[in-house]
């Protein structure tokens, strides 16, 4: 897959395109991808996706929009996993928003990106004030020769699937009603990056990640699986091998391979001070080593309780004492049930 800044076709080559912020990249953006993939290899053609940074609501509300379910970087590596071959970042700013609908039409689909199909959900609006709609891209489409589709909407057991119902599911703790609407464990790909040793100094170190630019669509203390690491031999603490058995890249749970057990943290750690940005910190059950840089993906399967403010670090201890002793009952509980 090849990435690009920006809405212009890499030596004007035409292209499939579908538009939109795939947040999350439910199943409805699966499904919306297929569908994409198949009308671009009968053209043989690019199976190409319009996405924007950041969010059109980030921009225009910063304050109440909705949590984002995958950072950029995340999204990019499920667009791959899709069949897409290439990928446009359009940064979303006052000069892209102020674009008419028209102008839409000819500067990114006519003369940008050279499209011969479009394939768009049914509730697409674009350009300024969204005054864009489907029958403004139909007509476009005859006088410019590109064919226009539109995906209906997907359902769950009579539900939309969209980001928003994800977004409700993981907010009420139902992990089993998110991945309905995923296909897959709700999940947080992330760099390992320094931390302030707390853990290691009470004893329970952490792995740490810093969600730059994100109000993450959780909070609290998890059960979670970590995907994506290189259990080097002898370093197990029982002297066994992970569940799975064998060593991936660490790219972020991007090849199969073994999944580690731990309890995470999602908040801003107010009992030492409240951090300046939501971060993410795990502590891995089964496995020490060093593993500073490595690209990793945390799956999140039930929730132990929220965050919490404590009167010491001493209190601080015995209660993540009690959240290690909470997360193995868990998982003996649920040994063998499959986790996607």
């Amino acid at each position: 897959m090849r990435f690009f800044r920006g809405f212009h076709a890499p030596a004007g080559q035409p292209c499939v395109l579908t538009i939109g912020n795939f947040d999350g990249l439910h199943i409805g953006h699966q499904a919306l991808l297929r569908l994409l993939a198949n009308r671009a290899g009968e053209r043989g053609l690019p199976a190409s996706v319009l996405t924007f940074e950041p969010h059109p609501r980030e921009f225009f509300s910063p304050l109440d929009a909705p949590a984002r379910l995958t950072s950029l970087r995340e999204k990019l590596l499920l667009l791959g996993d899709n069949h897409v071959d290439h990928v446009h970042v359009q940064p979303f700013n006052h000069r892209f928003s102020n674009l008419s609908a028209q102008g839409f039409i000819q500067s990114v689909l006519v003369h940008g990106l050279k499209v011969r199909h479009l394939l768009v959900g049914d509730d697409f609006r674009f350009g300024e004030r969204r005054k864009g709609d489907f029958a403004l891209l139909q007509a476009a489409g005859s006088e410019h020769g590109f064919g226009v589709e539109a995906m209906p909407t997907l359902s769950v057991s009579g539900e939309r699937a969209s980001s928003s119902a994800v977004r409700t599911a993981l907010e009420a703790s139902d992990f089993g009603h998110a991945a309905h609407f995923l296909g897959r464990p709700y999940s947080i790909a992330g760099q390992v990056a320094h931390g302030n040793q707390l853990g290691r100094q009470i004893g329970f170190p952490t792995l740490n990640f810093t969600l730059r630019h994100r109000r993450p669509a959780l909070s609290g203390v998890f059960t979670v699986e970590v995907e994506g690491l290189h259990p080097p031999p002898g370093r197990l603490k029982d002297g066994s091998a992970p569940a799975g058995g064998s060593e991936q890249s660490a790219r972020g749970g991007r090849a199969p391979g073994s999944r580690v057990r731990g309890v995470a943290n999602v908040g801003i750690r107010p009992t030492v001070g409240n951090a300046p940005q939501f971060r993410l910190e795990v502590h891995l059950l089964d496995w020490s080593g060093e593993c500073y840089g490595a690209h990793l993906r945390v799956h999140f399967f039930h929730k132990l309780r929220d965050e919490l403010r404590f009167p010491s670090i001493d209190a601080l201890k015995a209660q993540i004492g009690l959240d290690v002793q909470a997360a193995r009952g868990w998982f003996f509980q649920h040994q063998g049930v499959p986790r996607g």
